[in-house]
């Protein structure tokens, strides 16, 4: 999801990177392959993106406790903040994410 919400805008710059390595290190105690991952957001059309990103966001929700959200949602925030400007695009994917675990999706 992180990876999908720093493509929205069309441009991945450093602390863009630096925010999703943050995320991995401070949230898995191993290794994260991101290979694969990136290999199929690059086969993605970005029209797609959304589809996809709901999915991923289900799934998560899905396997987490809701501390773990929180901390995600933190930084989805920091990511589409990193380089000092949220696009329209980056607000919408946001918007999707909270509105979807809000308390009323979580009961």
């Amino acid at each position: 999801m992180l990876q999908l919400l720093s493509a929205v805008d069309g441009k991945f710059g450093h602390k863009e990177d630096l925010v999703i390595t943050n995320y991995l290190v401070e949230n898995y105690p191993f290794h994260v392959e991101m290979d694969g991952a990136m290999e199929a957001l690059s086969k993605l059309n970005p029209s797609d993106y959304i589809i996809h990103f709901q999915k991923c966001m289900d799934d998560f929700f899905q396997d987490s406790e809701e501390n773990e959200r929180t901390r995600f949602l933190k930084f989805a925030v920091d990511l589409v903040k990193a380089d000092d400007k949220i696009t329209e695009g980056e607000n919408v994917f946001l918007k999707t994410l909270f509105d979807a675990w809000d308390s009323a999706h979580m009961e």
